[in-house]
């Protein structure tokens, strides 16, 4: 590191979006001098990029705070400065009660103007220490403004298409924090992907609040579903596995359901929140779909893609839902059989949405009850699921090292680890693997030989 770099340290919380906002964060700051360091103690500026998901968000944004202050202070008492930033979507909440609370905050910033960063830092480093709060929704794409270098860290990464949402659940903060659904251009998207396997990623994780909401104009003026633009990246040489997150069911159309029965890039799991098996529930969240539409949709991509495994969350006690409500929801998850698992969580109001202020809301103590017996059952499905596996051989990505000597890690197309015996050299590559146990959530398998030949059997692109 030279004398003229500054340190910079990130802390992410929430989604996978939120990882990727911070990498490109790193990519603004970059040409202006700052390298990413893992340590926060005498970093120059920290950045914490925030999510408002998760109970209790904010006040685990400003106990952070607390914690970074005497750093402040201390780098300070020799003769140096740390900026502080506030990112993210608590910052674009509550900015301003940010910059009130905590005024040894720089800067504060929503998740659509990081690309202003420069700006930002060159206005808030003034001798006068001028304060900065840029939560605006700006009518630039932010994606026009960001360099092209994009850091790989692995065979995987993740590549944000689509941002924003339109459909205003009762429950979510994301419309308001995010702005409106906005598609990236598909050129951009592949010509980010081709970045990216050129330097080393060999499976892509699409990302949006809606990512098939996606509808990017394409060269020809004419719009992009993610069916198209799936098929697209398929054709990008090197890139190997597809996947993305987090779907809607209205958004789930013709094409795309096609595209996972006609492009093996597309990896055979699927996460598709369905919130609630109640219809009363459903409309009360303004979902906009029935639980029958959602057994429709199900049947039309497992007949599509018979080997598909489906994951979804699921929110409990919602206000006013009854014991019907969620025993609606509990015949929902077994009809359905959720292979690959769920995420579900106890319903917990977020200022300014609909839901808070309704005032029917539930006891703690029978949220806690129905999330346990909806864990249960969700639990007991994908160890079903797991347990399945031994005697089947299925390609499996390795990614790195395992804890254990010789030990390599990867994940099966269902997004398990699997775990085997073998060379580093593998690390990269997609392997045929005979699934021997389970351990937890975990496979344990050996690699399938190829032929009389003393080498593991490499799943070739075209049956990826």
């Amino acid at each position: 590191m030279t004398s003229n770099t500054k340190k910079l340290f990130i802390k992410t919380y929430g989604c996978q979006m939120n990882v990727y906002d911070s990498q490109r964060m790193a990519d603004v700051l970059a040409p202006i001098g700052y390298e990413v360091s893992q340590d926060m103690d005498d970093a120059d500026m920290v950045i914490l990029n925030t999510c408002h998901i998760r109970e209790k968000a904010a006040e685990k944004v400003y106990s952070e705070l607390g914690r970074i202050r005497p750093l402040q202070d201390r780098k300070a008492e020799g003769g140096g400065r740390m900026l502080v930033a506030v990112a993210g979507c608590v910052a674009q909440a509550e900015g301003e009660e940010i910059m009130a609370r905590a005024p040894q905050v720089d800067m504060v910033f929503g998740p659509q103007t990081y690309h202003r960063l420069p700006e930002m830092i060159a206005q808030a480093s003034r001798a006068a220490g001028e304060k900065v709060l840029d939560t605006d929704f700006p009518v630039e794409d932010k994606f026009d403004f960001l360099p092209e270098e994009t850091k790989v860290d692995g065979v995987t990464g993740f590549l944000t298409i689509q941002e924003g949402c339109d459909k205003f659940c009762t429950f979510c903060v994301v419309p308001y924090t995010r702005g409106a659904e906005a598609s990236r251009s598909p050129q951009s998207i592949i010509d980010e992907a081709r970045r990216m396997v050129a330097a080393g990623l060999r499976e892509v994780t699409l990302l949006g609040q809606n990512v098939n909401a996606y509808h990017g104009e394409g060269a020809d003026g004419k719009e992009w579903g993610l069916g198209r633009l799936v098929r697209a990246l398929a054709d990008v040489d090197g890139l190997e596995r597809i996947r993305y997150t987090t779907s809607h069911p209205r958004d789930m159309d013709d094409d795309l359901i096609r595209a996972h029965g006609e492009v093996p890039q597309l990896m055979p799991y699927l996460h598709l929140p369905v919130q609630s098996g109640s219809d009363r529930m459903l409309e009360a969240m303004n979902r906009k779909h029935t639980a029958d539409d959602y057994f429709r949709l199900v049947d039309k991509l497992r007949e599509a893609r018979p080997d598909l495994a489906l994951s979804s969350d699921f929110i409990v006690g919602f206000p006013g839902e009854t014991d019907q409500d969620f025993a609606d929801t509990i015949k929902l998850v077994q009809k359905v059989g959720y292979d690959a698992g769920a995420f579900s969580f106890k319903y917990s109001a977020r200022p300014g949405t609909p839901a808070a202020a309704v005032e029917d809301q539930l006891s703690e103590a029978v949220k806690d009850e129905r999330l346990k017996g909806l864990q249960q059952l969700l639990e007991a499905q994908q160890a079903a699921f797991n347990q399945s596996m031994p005697g089947k051989t299925i390609p499996v990505l390795f990614e790195k090292k395992g804890r254990m000597p010789g030990q390599l890690v990867g994940r099966s197309p269902y997004l398990q680890p699997v775990h085997i015996d073998g060379p580093d050299r593998l690390i990269g590559s997609i392997i045929e693997c005979r699934i021997t146990e389970t351990k937890g959530h975990s496979l344990f398998g050996e690699p399938v030989m190829a032929g009389s030949e003393d080498e593991p059997l490499e799943r070739k692109r075209a049956l990826a």
